[in-house]
């Protein structure tokens, strides 16, 4: 055969490129055709609605879907995509399957509600009503479709093309996807970053690194900063703690439940074992949250070595043994009792941006109290509730109500599920000769330039894809 007569595999690239969010890049080899990531477009009004669009690609010549992990971002629209026609296996890790039940029902949950609402406000107007993006019904058809696997298990999901998942140490069950593709005796290697984690944070293990592909998709989330030390964070987060305590009010922490409140539950039980915690109960309110945490239960395995070293150190089978203070508020009666509550709690609540769950509850009956606190572990986006506090709000609206804003407000910037500039930049350096071809995604444009022009000087020449465009190889 010539060299012109080849078949060459191509990618397209179809979300998550001009921003870090949809997602969603199409995989073609010479009879086979695969979605790498179906994930929702999050952030302004005019950004989600692409989210109600048709894809960009016949849904029913997908022979099969890759997932890289459960968080929205990467999965979200999978109900959508079954609902348009897709029968096929959808293949990810084993802990995914169990966290993307959780997200996707409360996806489809709050899609729901949203409609409720936009149908009333359109039946007033007399307008044509909206039908939601997707169902719960979609979601169970979706999740029967989940085909999970361990890490390190290189099988074939079509022919002439077998995958491999890798820990990426970003969340439960997040993983690095090889893509190994077979054609005319030749074989070509695919790698997939993923959402790499931050190795200071606690819990899951660092990135697995990989040292050879011939492309390689590289996410840029923080690719222009590095993170504070997660030791001058605990430190701070540790003084909050203590200053809170002495001055008896209860301390909020809105927080995301996939990830930063199992984190936020083990500092807290570092604190506890060390005996620097006088709070008599600590309570996690929010379901969803308390949901994926008895899934990390389960998976201690995935753990790294240093944090379960220190948990059986502590004889503490599980995160409830290692802070046993924490108390569950799983009913609406329950979250409600905690209104009486008016000194000496620490209540970990969603949502992690204070636009909705139970946060804003608590908000109601402790933000005008002089000696209460609120920290905030997470990103607070522009335009959200959380950002509005951050940047010195004095008045909070819960409902009709107009809350002072007493309370001491803390921002602490060093706990992040994501790789900083430099550990992106280590773990690209891992890559053996010859180097694999680099496109940077899932990043904001700063961020993605910013970190372009870092591999540069490490000898990299990384591209930037522009939305719908297409490489062979």
């Amino acid at each position: 055969m010539q060299a012109c007569d080849l078949v060459m595999a191509k990618l397209t690239f179809y979300g998550a490129t001009e921003g870090v969010t949809g997602s969603s890049y199409i995989l073609e080899t010479g009879n086979k055709t695969i979605l790498l990531e179906c994930g929702l477009f999050q952030g302004s009004r005019e950004e989600e609605e692409a989210n109600a669009k048709p894809f960009p690609f016949d849904v029913r010549k997908l022979d099969a879907v890759i997932l890289s992990h459960a968080h929205l971002d990467h999965s979200g629209r999978l109900p959508k995509l079954v609902a348009d026609g897709y029968s096929g296996h959808l293949y990810m890790t084993n802990p995914t399957t169990e966290l993307l039940e959780i997200m996707l029902k409360d996806a489809a949950s709050l899609q729901l509600r949203d409609t409720e609402w936009e149908n009333k406000r359109r039946r007033r107007a007399g307008k044509k009503e909206i039908d939601p993006m997707y169902t719960l019904e979609d979601v169970e058809q979706a999740l029967a479709l989940c085909d999970g696997r361990a890490y390190g298990q290189r099988r074939e999901i079509v022919d002439g093309v077998e995958v491999c998942f890798r820990d990426a140490g970003h969340i439960l069950g997040s993983s690095i996807v090889e893509i190994f593709i077979t054609e005319d005796g030749s074989e070509k290697k695919l790698v997939f970053s993923g959402d790499l984690g931050n190795s200071c944070a606690a819990l899951l293990r660092d990135p697995e690194t990989v040292e050879q592909a011939d492309v390689l998709l590289l996410e840029s989330t923080y690719g222009d900063r590095n993170h504070r030390p997660m030791d001058e964070t605990l430190e701070e987060f540790e003084d909050i703690i203590k200053q809170a305590s002495e001055n008896g009010g209860n301390i909020l922490i809105p927080s995301f439940a996939v990830g930063r409140t199992q984190e936020i539950i083990f500092r807290l039980g570092e604190m506890y074992q060390k005996g620097m915690l006088r709070q008599q109960a600590i309570y996690l309110d929010s379901p969803m949250a308390i949901a994926v945490t008895e899934i990390y239960h389960r998976y201690q395995r995935v753990y790294n070595s240093e944090d379960m070293s220190e948990m059986r150190h502590a004889n503490a089978g599980s995160l409830h043994t290692f802070l046993p203070v924490l108390r569950y508020s799983t009913s609406t009666e329950e979250s409600m009792e905690l209104n009486k509550v008016e000194a000496g709690a620490i209540i970990i609540a969603g949502s992690g941006m204070c636009n909705g769950g139970r946060i804003r509850h608590h908000f109601k009956y402790n933000l005008w109290r002089r000696n209460a606190h609120v920290i905030f572990v997470g990103y607070q986006a522009i335009g959200t509730p959380g950002r509005a506090l951050v940047d010195g709000a004095k008045v909070f609206r819960v409902g009709g109500d107009k809350i002072a804003v007493n309370a001491a407000i803390h921002t602490l910037g060093g706990f992040s599920a994501h790789a900083s500039q430099s550990q992106l930049v280590d773990w690209v350096n891992h890559f053996k000769a010859p180097r694999p071809r680099l496109f940077l995604i899932h990043g904001e444009t700063d961020a993605k330039m910013a970190l372009q022009h870092c591999l540069a000087n490490e000898g990299w020449q990384a591209q930037v894809p522009r939305p719908g465009e297409s490489i062979s190889f």
